[in-house]
């Protein structure tokens, strides 16, 4: 048995009735389906025990400083459903998130120094392992929707109950890649979109070269291809272009674990924010998204992206300007 979370959240306060949070945003929400997980996480600067995690978790607190989100997922009965209120406060919609009877899904992880790669100490995927996205009606017309990293059948089946999106996105990872290739192969022919990191992009093309292998997808179906590369930024490819924007030079990392989700967050909430799916904005968008992935990683869990404010965020997206400007016209070598 399972009932919509929003429902059951809604006896003990009001977060979840029909509101306006956001009304300077333009109606372009963003659907998110994914995880909703607690975290145990271990890195050499400290470690956090059943905190908020999962991939729908990150992209919807990053997402909704900049657009409203829609979130569709599930969690078990030992949730501790008040640590979502702080989501619904942001404009963050619950009636996608389902709870069932069993345990939530839970992953515990440790970073050594390598902040790039994490060690898997323990997965229970809990009421997780029976997931099946149910779409509410009123998230169906969604013009913005991200597949996070799940099964390729269930984001196959995400795609048969929307009608007719702007965008669809798409996040995957080296367990899919290895498991259900032929399925994963077939939603890329109907995304427009495709993120992914160097590792996954390398395992699923079987190309090291990571052009070759954005062309080897992009010929695929999708029109565009993000490769993140962690610590070393993201590139952004079309069929006729290239852009990369680096990472932010963080003094202090404490826990990279949702810093791609939170990426996904701020590049597609930009997206929708700004209505504007020109190169150009893709461009900026990807700026959003590395200043997002740099907040999510200066605390544990989702803690840093509740407490920003948009005037950090600003400041952020400022700094990343003055990293990468230059003079157009360079003096020639040897002159």
């Amino acid at each position: 048995m399972s009932a919509p979370l929003s429902s059951l959240l809604a006896l003990r306060s009001s977060l979840f009735a029909p509101r306006s949070l956001h009304p300077h945003f333009p109606h372009m929400p963003v659907l998110v389906v994914g995880s909703v997980a607690l975290d145990s996480v271990e890195t050499p600067f400290g470690k956090a025990d059943n905190v908020l995690g999962g991939s729908g978790t990150f992209f919807s607190a990053s997402a909704s400083h900049l657009t409203p989100v829609q979130l569709v997922g599930v969690v078990g009965n030992d949730y501790p459903l008040d640590q979502l209120q702080p989501l619904a406060a942001r404009g963050v919609d619950l009636a996608g998130v389902e709870q069932a009877d069993g345990p939530s899904f839970r992953w515990r992880g440790r970073y050594r120094h390598d902040l790039n790669s994490a060690e898997t100490l323990e997965t229970h995927l809990g009421v997780f392992s029976h997931f099946a996205p149910k779409i509410p009606a009123q998230f169906r017309d969604a013009p913005f929707v991200f597949l996070a990293n799940i099964d390729p059948r269930l984001q196959l089946g995400v795609l048969e109950q929307v009608e007719r999106p702007k965008l669809v996105a798409c996040d995957t990872m080296n367990f899919w890649i290895e498991s259900r290739r032929p399925e994963l192969l077939q939603l890329f022919g109907k995304v427009d979109m495709v993120l992914l990191n160097d590792g996954e992009a390398r395992q699923l093309t079987e190309k090291s070269n990571l052009v070759h292998a954005a062309r080897w997808l992009l010929e695929r179906g999708p029109k565009y291809v993000i490769i993140k590369k962690g610590e070393h930024g993201a590139f952004l490819f079309s069929r006729d272009s290239v852009f990369f924007a680096p990472a932010y030079p963080l003094e202090s990392v404490f826990d990279p674990t949702g810093a791609g989700d939170s990426f996904a967050g701020g590049f597609i909430g930009y997206l929708a924010r700004t209505g504007d799916l020109s190169e150009a904005n893709m461009r900026r968008a990807v700026v959003y998204g590395s200043a997002m992935g740099s907040f999510a990683v200066e605390q544990f869990s989702i803690g840093r992206l509740l407490e920003l404010s948009r005037e950090d965020i600003d400041r952020r997206v400022r700094e990343f300007r003055q990293l990468v400007s230059f003079e157009t016209e360079l003096a020639e070598a040897g002159a």
